[in-house]
């Protein structure tokens, strides 16, 4: 049955928002499989402490979120 993992960074998401991470994923397997992977697939997500996973050569960090978030606006 399914498992997909999803890996964040630690203290990036709220707890409501992983709830929603894990509630649209599900949504997208049951979509593309239909009604009855619902309750089969799984959802895992794994928190990286910061300043251990990189992006563009570089530590990702707490900072470098904020600092994409605030692009955005």
């Amino acid at each position: 049955m399914p498992l997909i993992n999803v890996e964040v960074l630690e203290k990036v998401f709220t707890p409501e928002q992983k709830k929603k991470i894990i509630a649209d994923i599900t949504n997208v397997m049951v979509a593309i499989e239909g009604e009855p992977f619902r309750n089969v697939t799984w959802v895992k997500i794994n928190e990286v402490p910061e300043g251990l996973w990189g992006i563009g050569g570089q530590p990702l960090t707490l900072e470098t979120v904020a600092r994409i978030r605030n692009s955005k606006a």
